[in-house]
């Protein structure tokens, strides 16, 4: 048996469960594992396929009768802010972010929680706890960092680093294609900053002084009030049967 054999994933199929994003509807997904030596270059390959990640897990939907999830990534280079993301890069410009390796800490947690508990309180992931965090942070064969955000400092010219208190945190994935938000969260007390989509905005700058054109935004759910958002970053990809195609 070669080894390019022996080295290719094995893919499984889940049980129906409730579609967490249209109601009255149920999602399958089709998984593997991210584990040794290729766990790098086959996550790029089965990100750039539309899969997701999720620990040491890439996942993707395989639902019978739906097709709304959509893998997203924006078109880097060409992307240019509407005119509310520019007042949201101006409401945080006294806002760093800090790319960290990923190690959990209570701070994070505590963000963490009082985010699922604001804004999914009745979410899957509503009942993780601690140690189920430091899993979804540190259980990663793929590189990986935390970007942690807080009020800029004195300091922070010479460290890159802010001060004060957590205002959130991005989990995310280098790839050789781009970057990756596994995962983000925030201080849902700070609404009048929009960290969430200040997050996004500063992951489309790093991408672009990293020279990778694209940023992965995961699933958009036309029809899902949750994913909706990830339609305003424009020009994006959308990925489709017949290969990833550009919108406007």
């Amino acid at each position: 048996m070669s080894r390019e054999f022996r080295d290719a994933p094995q893919f499984y199929l889940t049980a129906p469960s409730p579609c967490p994003y249209l109601p009255g509807r149920e999602e399958r997904k089709v998984f593997t594992h991210l584990i040794g030596r290729r766990s790098t270059s086959l996550n790029d390959q089965l990100t750039q396929s539309g899969f997701r990640r999720s620990q040491t897990i890439a996942y993707r939907p395989a639902c019978e009768r739906c097709r709304a999830c959509v893998s997203v990534r924006v078109v880097v280079p060409e992307f240019s802010p509407t005119a509310s993301m520019r007042r949201v890069a101006a409401r945080n410009v006294d806002v760093i972010g800090n790319a960290i390796p990923p190690r959990p800490t209570a701070e994070q947690y505590s963000l963490f929680r009082g985010y699922l508990d604001s804004r999914h309180a009745d979410g899957g992931m509503a009942d993780m706890s601690v140690l189920d965090y430091s899993m979804m942070i540190e259980d990663s064969h793929v590189d990986t960092r935390l970007v942690e955000y807080r009020r800029r400092g004195p300091d922070s010219r010479i460290n890159g680093r802010g001060q004060g208190p957590l205002l959130g945190v991005a989990l995310t994935d280098i790839l050789a294609d781009g970057l990756s938000m596994v995962y983000s969260f925030y201080d849902p007390e700070a609404a009048d900053r929009s960290i969430g989509t200040y997050m996004i905005l500063d992951h489309i700058e790093r991408a672009r002084r990293l020279g990778l054109p694209h940023v992965y935004l995961g699933y958009w759910v036309e029809g899902s009030r949750k994913m909706e958002y990830k339609a305003r970053y424009l020009p994006q990809e959308r990925l489709a049967m017949e290969g990833w195609e550009r919108y406007e």
